[in-house]
């Protein structure tokens, strides 16, 4: 019997995740005996700062990669928005998982969306493209850091501090959270890359790298794909002001994305579309748009969101 150790964060929605990973080995590989390490990482233990303000990549990553590098875990489950472009040496993706619902939600108390909302509404978020795009619509609500686990957020909700909180829709899905009063149609609200998708992280000579591979699900390898190439061009970072998100139809993508200033001023917007038939395409494809929002400004606006004052 072969022993996996799967590193996770120690959240409910990151137990989820992970516990979703160890069942599917379990039916694929049932001679393994698979278990879980909860880990702490530094997003996880600074939660009075923005996220954005904390700085650095793989906030919610880096320790669980230094255990797999030590050999602690064999394997680490992260939501693939969480996942930085750049792959530490050795270190690499062994499987995508089948995304749930890509979109945001909008959850409050009492009031049903975003336009009916009064006027300095208190939102809280910890993303800063959510903040971007919610601004664009609504210059004069109030947009604030919202950290800690999705109960957390809830509880605040709950206890009044926001009139109304945003959350992907992909982790109430997977809690089975009531009370979402409205989730947020693509054409207004861009996710983040890789949104509502798992990523499956192993040692690449691991012995079972490509044992991981059943785990793949085609349409989320090719969306996520683009749109993780898509940031990569832009030298952006998981928290920085970018929405991008890539649909997969009939051999054809199509991706859109956003960026800008978190004061949603300064917005650039654009699609592109293209038949592909394999991960490079995807790739090419996610590079040709960044280059387009390069040419118009792009990192310019990104240098200026990281330093920006909130």
């Amino acid at each position: 019997m072969e022993r996996i150790v799967i590193g996770t964060r120690g959240s409910v929605l990151a137990l989820w995740q992970a516990n979703y990973v160890k069942e599917s080995l379990r039916k694929a590989y049932p001679n393994w005996q698979v278990e879980l390490k909860i880990v702490k990482t530094k997003g996880d233990k600074i939660l009075d700062v923005p996220l954005a303000k904390i700085g650095g990549k793989g906030l919610f990553t880096k320790e669980l990669e230094t255990l797999l590098l030590e050999n602690v875990i064999d394997i680490a489950v992260h939501s693939l928005k969480d996942v930085p472009v750049e792959f530490i040496d050795g270190l690499g993706l062994a499987a995508i998982t089948k995304r749930e619902d890509v979109r945001d939600s909008f959850l409050s108390s009492a009031y049903k969306d975003i336009e009916s909302l009064p006027k300095g509404a208190r939102v809280g978020t910890t993303s800063l493209r959510r903040t971007m795009q919610l601004k664009r619509l609504r210059s004069d609500l109030d947009c604030i850091s919202l950290r800690g686990n999705v109960q957390t957020r809830l509880k605040r909700l709950e206890d009044g501090e926001f009139d109304a909180i945003i959350l992907a829709q992909a982790g109430v899905n997977r809690l089975e959270i009531k009370g979402v009063k409205y989730v947020l149609p693509l054409e207004f609200m861009i996710p983040a890359m890789g949104q509502a998708a798992l990523g499956v992280e192993c040692k690449r000579d691991s012995e079972i790298y490509e044992k991981l591979a059943f785990l793949n699900d085609t349409n989320s390898l090719f969306e996520t794909s683009c749109e993780r190439e898509f940031v990569k061009t832009l030298e952006g970072g998981c928290q920085v002001p970018i929405g991008v998100n890539a649909v997969f139809k009939q051999g054809c993508i199509t991706l859109r994305a956003i960026l800008g200033l978190p004061s949603g001023e300064e917005i650039l917007e654009d699609s592109i579309e293209s038949k592909v038939e394999s991960v490079e395409d995807c790739q090419n494809l996610g590079r040709a748009l960044a280059l387009k929002f390069i040419a118009l400004g792009a990192k310019d606006i990104l240098i200026r969101a990281q330093n920006w004052e909130f």
